[in-house]
Formats: structure tokens, sequence, C-alpha cells
């Protein structure tokens, strides 16, 4: 039984650390062919204390999502940088929309 709670222990702090090695290599998705074009949004009138986040074609492990616009609470001193495919050498990779200091 103690073999299989620190079995259990060991799998979930695998998991857990997926979406900090994710966001610590600076991208979130890595694939070979690139996102389809952009569907442009008509951002809403702005909103005092947010943020709109364009829509942005996401990846869901087997084919692209477009994710709809949203508004972010604001973050002081920060400004939020919307997400966006990069093209590196035939690899597309995903940064998704992020605050940043500045």
């Amino acid at each position: 039984m103690n073999y299989r709670n620190t079995l259990l222990a060991a799998a979930t702090a695998a998991v857990l650390s997926l979406p900090a090695a994710a966001g610590a290599s600076g991208f979130d998705v890595q694939l070979n062919i690139g996102p389809p074009p952009v569907q442009y949004e008509v951002a809403p009138a702005p909103r005092p204390g947010y943020v709109w986040a364009q829509g942005y074609w996401d990846y869901d492990g087997h084919r692209h999502v477009w994710r709809k616009g949203h508004w972010e609470h604001e973050h002081h001193g920060e400004h939020w940088a919307d997400s966006r495919w990069v093209e590196h050498n035939g690899h597309w990779e995903l940064h998704r929309g992020h605050w940043e200091r500045g």
C-alpha cells in the first residue's frame, strides 16, 4: 500500500510540473504546420479596469481551434501580450497570451 501511495505522489508531481515546463520554454505548443488564417474580431468598446485579449488559433492535440477574444482584468504595471504563432525553421510555436511587466 505504501508503494502505491509513493507511485501516486510521483505521478501527481510529474503531471503538475508539465504546465510550468511548457511556460518556462517560452511557448506552449510546437507543430510542423501553421495555423489557419486569423479570424478578425471587432474589439468591443473599452471597459474600465479590463483589457481586451484578441482571439487566436489554439491547438487541442488534433486540430486548430479558434478561441474567441475575451476580457482580462487589468494588472497594475503590466500590459497584455496577445497569443500569437511564431514560425522558426518550419516549426510553428504558439505563445499564449500573458501579462508582461512594463
